[in-house]
């Protein structure tokens, strides 16, 4: 198995101030298990909109027409995909079979619970020249359009559920076979056939998502309204009629006024909690994440983190965020810098030690877009170009296997002798990008031999300093001393500083 994200936060000494801000470790688990490097992946010439993981392969959908292989520059060794594509799942390699060609965008897709079908959502109405309003579905094993799935949407689907034999489905239409739907519709996935399900929202659906145990369905976007009775941004209906369950925990997201509009953007439901991802127009307006008890409706955590919040995924326990995060109370500030990946604990809302990186590209500036699992890795769909600096647009992918990243090269001791036979050596603690909790050697001389050592912890908004101290240095001489900083599988050294024992 690869390096994992974190090791044993309960420490103290020198680093007790990090536990209020990381996360503790879970009982069953050493965190998400994934490292930061960024696995190979194919890339995208535009925007991924749409991600499902089903059978060994990953299904990716957007705004794109052409794919290239990883490290191909923009341009070039282009294959053709329009809008839809699928990778193989441990290797990243791009799938043939999967090529069809569609007429518009895709938003939204979701993969059937024993994998066997994708449905797709968008703005198409074309599939290989047959008729497909919005909404079509392929078989898995051969890549082949379903023949009953092709309802009559009238206008875009942005958002795609499944629960048991209906397939929720969210966006900006208003008809669905010719009849009535305003802005969510169920269909079956047996027959096809449109189902009397109909919350009829007063404004566009975003996300939708189905729980677990399918009790209910839950509903976000820019509504006002569900079935005439106010409810803004978000909503828990029933699974069969649509009809609006008590979620107390909507309070979470703020009434909108002349200074701040926030939406829910993604759900994601895990067991006895849902997630949700919020993006508000406005200085300070809500764009954090919050959770809810299924079962209840309580609110469990919100989270204030400032920078929209566009796409949520649980991986092995944990819960990703894609975002573009530029403060997070209890954590970082602005100056910072902006933070577009981040996994945060379920339990708490807290963050996980977990530190790659995007940019955010065109159109929307914002970068990660969507997210998704197949259990032990993570795909991220968007605009952005890069990952952790390096060209990379559209796609990328994060594993458990491999060291994962390795720390930041420390700088050279501050030295100071207060006493004969002693030397302390002053350090500010590195940074490692999925590692919390490094160990440090102070090192005497040419010969690198080790003097002191201890552990702690640092994350890009919390850096403490440490002190190792020689006890046994030779009086009167001149010593070299530097630092290595190791985290289970990089060694890593920083510079030399020399000092007068005394």
């Amino acid at each position: 198995m690869g390096k994992r994200l974190f090791v044993a936060l309960g420490i103290g000494g020198l680093v007790l101030g990090v536990l209020a801000v990381l996360p503790a470790q879970p009982a069953s688990s050493t965190g998400a298990g994934l490292t930061a490097v960024a696995a190979s992946s194919w890339q995208t010439d535009a925007s991924v909109l749409g991600l499902a993981v089903a059978k060994g392969k990953v299904y990716v959908g957007g705004r794109f027409t052409t794919v290239r292989p990883p490290g191909a520059p923009a341009g070039t060794r282009e294959v053709t995909r329009t809008y839809l594509a699928a990778f193989n799942e441990s290797t990243g390699a791009l799938d043939a079979a999967m090529n069809h060609v569609l007429n518009g965008f895709v938003w939204a897709i979701v993969a059937s619970p024993d994998g066997s079908r994708v449905y797709v959502g968008g703005d198409f109405t074309r599939v290989d020249g047959l008729v497909r309003n919005r909404i079509a579905a392929f078989d898995t094993a051969t890549g082949r359009l379903v023949a009953n799935i092709a309802p009559q949407v009238s206008y875009r689907v942005k958002a795609l559920a499944i629960g048991r034999y209906s397939l929720y489905f969210g966006g900006s239409f208003g008809l669905v076979n010719g009849v009535t739907r305003n802005r969510v519709a169920a269909i079956s996935t047996v027959t096809g056939a449109l189902l009397p399900w109909d919350p009829d929202a007063d404004d566009d659906v975003y996300a939708i998502d189905v729980a677990d145990d399918n009790s209910r369905v839950y509903l976000g976007g820019t509504f006002g309204t569900v079935r005439g009775a106010n409810h803004w941004a978000v909503a828990s209906v029933n699974t069969s009629t649509g009809a609006v369950l008590p979620f107390p925990a909507a309070s979470a997201v703020p009434l909108p006024n002349s200074s701040c509009t926030s939406r829910v953007k993604d759900i994601e439901t895990s067991g006895s909690r849902v997630f949700f991802a919020d993006a508000g127009d406005g200085w300070g307006c809500f764009d954090g994440t919050w959770a809810a008890d299924v079962a209840t409706g309580k609110l469990l955590w919100k989270s204030n983190c400032l920078g929209a919040t566009e796409a949520l995924a649980m991986v092995n326990g944990w819960l990703f965020k894609g975002s573009h995060a530029h403060s997070c109370p209890g954590t970082f500030a602005d100056g910072s810098g902006t933070h577009f990946l981040l996994l945060q604990n379920p339990a708490t809302g807290t963050l996980g030690p977990w530190f790659p990186d995007t940019n955010g590209g065109p159109p929307t500036l914002v970068g990660p877009l969507v997210a998704t699992s197949g259990g032990s890795d993570l795909w991220v769909g968007g605009d952005f170009t890069t990952v952790n600096g390096a060209g990379q647009q559209g796609l990328t992918r994060f594993t458990n296997l491999g060291p994962g990243a390795a720390p930041l090269r420390p700088a050279a001791p501050t030295l100071s002798s207060t006493a004969a036979h002693r030397v302390n050596a002053t350090v500010r603690t590195s940074l490692d990008k999925d590692d919390v909790r490094l160990t440090y050697f102070l090192l005497r001389g040419t010969a690198n031999t080790v003097v002191a050592s201890t552990r702690a912890s640092s994350a890009f908004w919390y850096r403490p300093t440490i002190v190792l101290t020689d006890a046994a240095a030779p009086s009167g001489t001149t010593q070299a001393y530097r630092i290595e900083v190791y985290d289970g599988h990089h060694v890593v050294r920083g510079s030399y500083a020399t000092i007068k024992v005394r």
